[in-house]
């Protein structure tokens, strides 16, 4: 990367003409350094004399060949030198006008051990020693080279309407009334009977409606029901879906995930899938199967657990050392192993659910 730092040591030492040795004050900076005819050429020119030193090196042994000079290409190509600042000044002497050319690099390089130069760089396959700090790799080179940098864009993406990209998920915070991976899709739903979720731009349907604007009205047959409590009805799927596959399954049935909001109804359900028998309905026979999806999951945005439709959860029900894993497990299982009290999991660990039906008026 350019310091503007460096190139204002770079240009001082540049306007001394080169006259004695580089700066003391700064011991870990590396010098390149060159004094030429005016006209001989700029930056490019000078770059690649340095670098045409290469030809001279002899990684292997780790030195030059014979009375060459290489140490201005060994600092050139030095691997951990990640800063760079230069400068030019024009030099009038008693042969003429010359030119005088600095390069500061930081950390520096051409190292010495034993009396010895160490190698710049291991040999492998370009950027591939890259440290945490510099993730990126800039192709600089039309030989197949490579530069470790710093990234200024780690994801490689940006995000459109006005989308804020977070350069830790790389996930872009879309604003309202936009979604897509890059907010490029303008929201349009007109949720009839539901609620609009800005989130997922999609309607979240009142309990028996159903549709993508939720204007389909779903006659339930509540004779089908596997538990009534307080007259909502609950059925447990008998096959395995992740989460979000689960969701859409039961709003397609004109339903919502599960919500517990009472100890009452933890411990119905908990004593009903206790009972389960294996010669149940089921036609995923995983054991992924033994764990039921409600509807709850953790908001990062919200520092919470919330229903799915949106509303803070006042009762929980979580497992011993529950939940453990937030943001990373941000969907709730109700758990076999823990008597079907709750436990946060990925969101796409394939599970049964279960779907919650509301009574309306004259329903029987």
């Amino acid at each position: 990367d350019w310091s503007e730092e460096l190139a204002q040591l770079a240009r001082a030492r540049a306007a001394s003409c080169l006259a004695g040795p580089a700066p003391s004050q700064a011991p870990h900076v590396g010098w390149s350094e060159a004094l030429l005819p005016v006209g001989t050429g700029g930056f490019d020119e000078v770059l690649q004399r340095w670098f045409a030193e290469g030809r001279h090196y002899d990684y292997q042994a780790a030195r030059c060949a014979g009375n060459a000079t290489c140490s201005h290409y060994t600092q050139l190509v030095w691997a951990t030198s990640g800063q760079l600042g230069c400068g030019r000044h024009t030099c009038a002497g008693h042969r003429g006008h010359s030119e005088a050319f600095a390069c500061a690099y930081s950390p520096g390089g051409n190292w010495e051990m034993n009396g010895k130069t160490i190698v710049p760089y291991k040999k492998g396959a370009w950027c591939s020693l890259c440290t945490a700090g510099l993730s990126g790799c800039f192709k600089s080179w039309d030989h197949g080279g490579g530069l470790c940098e710093v990234p200024r864009n780690p994801c490689r993406m940006t995000c459109r309407n006005s989308g804020h990209l977070n350069m830790s998920s790389c996930q872009c915070m879309c604003p309202p009334g936009y979604t897509g991976r890059y907010c490029q899709v303008k929201c349009s739903v007109q949720c009839l009977h539901g609620k609009f979720r800005k989130e997922e731009c999609s309607c979240l349907c009142d309990i028996g409606y159903s549709g993508a604007e939720c204007g389909t009205k779903i006659q339930f047959p509540f004779h089908a029901c596997d538990v009534r409590i307080d007259g909502n009805c609950f059925m447990v799927s008998p096959e395995a879906d992740t989460y979000y596959g689960a969701k859409i399954k039961c709003q397609e049935k004109g339903a919502m995930l599960a919500q517990i909001r009472n100890q009452k109804v933890q411990d119905i359900l908990a004593f009903y899938l206790s009972r389960l028998e294996t010669s149940n309905r089921v036609t995923d026979t995983d054991f992924e199967t033994r764990n039921f999806w409600i509807g709850l999951t953790y908001k990062t945005s919200k520092a919470s657990f919330r229903w799915d439709t949106g509303e803070p959860s006042s009762f929980t029900s979580f497992a011993f050392g529950q939940p453990d894993n937030q943001g990373f497990g941000n969907c709730v299982e109700m758990q076999a192993s823990a008597a079907f009290n709750w436990n946060d999991q990925r969101c796409k660990t394939r599970n049964r659910y279960i779907c919650q039906f509301g009574e309306w008026p004259g329903s029987p």
